[in-house]
C-alpha cells in the first residue's frame, strides 16, 4: 500500500512513518519544514520527503494517488493538498487512527499519559522492557537515546505508546490515546494544558475519562493518589485494575488510613536517599523492591521511573529487573540533556514549557548543584504560553533559579515584562534571540549552569550560546 503522510516530520507522524515502512508500505511524506535530524531519519528508511504542499504530490488522478492519506493534527481546511484530498475523493485517517488499526491492532499496549512526563516515563518503559529481553515495539514522542529512534515495531505483542491528550486531526477532535485502547494505562499527571483546543480542565478530564473506558477489566490503570484532577476522572468509573502511587514515604504508605480504591493492586512510593533524585528506594505496599541508583535527577524523574516499573510489573517484569535497567538509563534527547560544557558553564536543553514542569525541573537541577548559579533561557512556545493561560504563574514557577531570560516573540499578545513584576529574582525579557545569546554569555562564568527551556528550536540559541561561550 503506498501510504503519504501530511505533516510527515512532526515527532509523532514521524515515527509513525517509520512504522508504516517496517511494515512494509511504501512511504512517502511532505511538510513545510523538512530538515534535519527528522528529514534524515526518515530518508534513510527509504521514505521519499517533499517540501511544501503543492497538490502534485498526490498524483494526476486514480491510478496515481496514493492508497491512503495519513493527515496530521497541524492540516486544517484551506491546505492545499487536504483540499485535493477531499475534491479527489482520496482515502485519508488520521495518525493516531491509523496507529490504532494498522500497527497496534492484536498488540499489548502500554500507554504513558498525562500532562508532563510522558516521552521520560515512555523511554524509561521501553528500555525496561528492551533491557529484560521483551523486544517491545514504541513510538515516543522524543528520542530515547538507548535506543536512537523515536520508533520501531518490535519483536513481541507490547507496544509503548506516548499517549497525548491533543486532538488527532481536523476532522476528529477526539484525543489521540482514545484510538489506543490500552491494556496497560499510566496517567502520571494532570494538569489544564493545550488551550488552544481544551476550554478548561473539565474538558480534558473527559478524554481521560474516555480512554479509561477502553481498558479492558482485566488490564490495569496505574495513576498518582495525590492528584485530585486524576482522582476526579476516576471517580467518572474504571473498571479495570488499579495501582497507585502515593508522594508519601514508604512508612506512610504502611500506615496510612486512605479510603479503599476498588480493584486496587497496590500503592507504589519511593524513598529519596540522595536530595537530588540520582538514588532512591523504590516501595510496593511499604515493601522495599529496590534501590535504584542513575543518572537523572528530580523528584519528577523519581516518580516518572516508579510508574514505569509499575507498568513493567504488569507484564511480567519483576521490579528488581526493571531497577537494574534503569540503571543504564539514558535519558531523551531534549530532557535535561547537557549540550555542552564550555570553561566550566554547563548548557542544558529542556523541553519544559509549563510552569509545572518548569518548577520541577528546576527542583532537580537546585538540588544538584547546591548554591551554584542557575540561569534559565525561557521561550513561551506553546499554544497555552502564546496565549497567556500561565502568565500568572510562570514568576513563581522560576523562583529556584537564580536569574532568568524571557524571549518576547512577536507571535506573544500578552506583555512578559508585565508578568514578570513578582518575580522573586532578577528576569530579563528581550526581543531578540542574538541579544539574549551575547547577554547570557557575558555574564556566565566557571560552576554556572545554564538551562534553555523551549518546546521548539528557540532560532538555533543553543549552538548560538555554546559558540559563544566558547569564544
Amino acid at each position: 500500500m503506498h501510504v503519504h503522510i501530511l505533516g510527515i516530520c512532526g515527532t509523532f507522524m514521524g515515527g509513525l512513518a517509520l512504522l508504516a515502512r517496517a511494515e512494509g508500505h511504501r512511504v512517502t511524506g511532505s511538510d513545510t519544514n523538512v530538515y534535519p535530524p527528522m528529514s534524515t531519519q526518515l530518508e534513510e528508511q527509504g521514505i521519499e520527503l517533499i517540501q511544501g504542499f503543492d497538490p502534485i504530490q498526490l498524483g494526476h488522478g486514480e491510478d496515481d494517488a496514493p492508497d491512503l492519506v495519513v493527515i496530521g493534527n497541524a492540516m486544517s481546511r484551506g491546505n492545499d493538498c487536504v483540499e485535493a484530498v477531499l475534491n479527489r475523493g482520496i482515502a485519508y485517517t488520521s495518525g493516531p487512527q491509523f496507529l490504532a488499526e494498522h500497527i497496534l491492532k492484536n498488540r499489548w499496549v502500554l500507554a504513558i499519559s498525562g500532562t508532563h512526563g510522558k516521552t521520560s516515563t515512555s523511554s524509561m518503559l521501553a528500555w525496561i522492557l528492551e533491557d529484560c529481553g521483551y523486544e517491545p515495539g514504541f513510538l515516543i514522542g522524543g528520542v530515547p537515546q538507548n535506543f536512537g529512534v523515536s520508533a520501531r515495531i518490535g519483536g513481541s505483542p507490547f507496544f509503548v505508546v506516548e499517549a497525548d491528550e491533543y486532538d488527532s486531526a481536523f476532522f476528529d477532535k477526539r484525543s489521540k490515546f482514545v484510538h489506543y485502547q490500552p491494556r496497560t494505562l499510566v496517567i502520571n499527571n494532570l494538569e489544564f494544558d493545550h488551550a488552544d483546543i481544551f476550554d478548561d480542565l473539565k474538558a480534558i478530564q473527559r478524554q481521560f475519562n474516555h480512554v479509561i473506558r477502553t481498558v479492558p477489566g482485566e488490564g490495569k490503570v496505574i495513576w498518582p493518589q495525590e492528584s485530585e484532577a486524576v482522582q476526579q476522572v476516576m471517580d467518572m468509573g474504571c473498571w479495570s485494575e488499579q495501582e497507585t502511587y502515593s508522594r508519601k514515604t514508604a512508612h506512610d504508605v504502611v500506615g496510612s488510613k486512605a479510603p479503599a480504591i476498588a480493584n486496587s493492586k497496590g500503592t507504589w512510593s519511593s524513598k529519596l536517599i540522595a536530595e537530588d533524585g540520582h538514588k532512591f528506594e523504590v516501595c510496593l505496599d511499604g515493601i522495599s523492591q529496590g534501590i535504584l541508583d542513575w543518572q537523572l535527577i528530580g523528584q519528577h524523574n523519581v516518580e516518572n521511573a516508579t510508574m514505569a516499573i509499575a507498568a513493567a510489573r504488569h507484564v511480567g517484569v519483576k521490579p528488581e529487573s526493571a531497577i537494574q535497567a534503569l540503571a543504564q538509563f539514558e535519558p531523551p534527547k531534549r530532557r535535561m540533556e547537557l549540550i555542552g560544557e564550555v570553561n566550566g558553564v554547563s548548557v542544558y536543553d529542556d523541553f519544559a514549557h509549563h510552569p509545572t514542569a518548569i518548577a520541577t525541573t528546576l527542583q532537580g537541577c537546585r538540588a544538584k548543584v547546591g548554591e551554584g548559579k542557575i540561569t534559565i533561557i525561557l521561550e513561551p512556545r506553546s499554544n497555552t504560553m502564546k496565549s497567556g493561560v500561565h502568565k500568572d504563574t510562570l514568576a513563581d514557577s522560576m523562583q529556584l533559579a537564580d536569574e532568568a531570560y524571557l524571549y518576547q516573540a512577536d507571535s506573544i499578545d500578552w506583555d512578559v515584562k508585565a508578568a514578570m513584576d513578582k518575580a522573586t529574582m532578577p528576569v530579563s525579557v528581550l526581543y531578540d534571540i542574538d541579544e539574549i545569546v551575547e547577554t547570557v554569555a557575558s555574564h556566565a562564568k566557571s560552576g554556572d549552569t545554564i538551562i534553555v527551556m523551549s518546546n521548539g528550536g528557540f532560532g538555533g540559541l543553543h549552538k548560538k550560546l555554546l559558540k559563544k561561550l566558547n569564544d
